[in-house]
């Protein structure tokens, strides 16, 4: 039995040399420890953390806006308790420390022109020959205190196409 044994260890060998192939020869077995994956351990440089970007100014007027939803209309309005067009939007961008006129056609006057294509968050959106302004939040949608009897609310852009004049970015320092 021990020479059958012998002849079986041979062929197995054989087999391991011949499947491993002359130019590579078999790597020695390894211990695992603690002390070789120790040495064994790449050193691999950490990815420093993204900061979170800061919100633009627009951005941080669209989540102000928000604030507001439902608020009543109120002609001449520029408060919490009521907001007209121009007021709600003056209000919004008061709070961020950026001072803008109580009327609508005035408001179109500051910051610069945005086509309809590149609008972003926080652009003012004009309509009606200036009679009207909101406040553009992405997606294809605004924000506006739209006439008496409604509230704050969000639309589609489109429902307003038809007399949509332009829209203009609140420069900041």
């Amino acid at each position: 039995m021990s020479a059958l044994f012998a002849l079986v260890v041979a062929c197995a060998l054989v087999a391991t040399q011949a499947f491993a192939g002359p130019g590579h020869p078999r790597p020695p077995r390894k211990t695992h420890t603690l002390e070789l994956a120790k040495r064994e351990q790449r050193h691999v440089p950490l990815r420093k953390a993204r900061r979170p970007r800061k919100a633009t100014v627009g951005e941080r007027a669209v989540r102000i806006a928000r604030r507001y939803l439902g608020t009543p209309y109120s002609y001449g309005g520029a408060s919490p308790g009521g907001f007209d067009c121009s007021g709600f939007v003056m209000y919004v961008y008061g709070k961020l420390g950026v001072a803008l006129p109580h009327h609508a056609a005035s408001q179109y006057a500051l910051g610069r022109a945005v086509a309809y294509s590149a609008l972003r968050p926080g652009d003012l959106v004009f309509f009606s020959g200036l009679g009207h302004v909101g406040l553009y939040v992405g997606k294809g949608r605004f924000i506006d205190a739209p006439q008496s009897g409604d509230v704050v609310r969000v639309r589609p852009l489109a429902d307003r196409r038809d007399s949509y004049v332009g829209a203009r970015r609140i420069a900041t320092a």
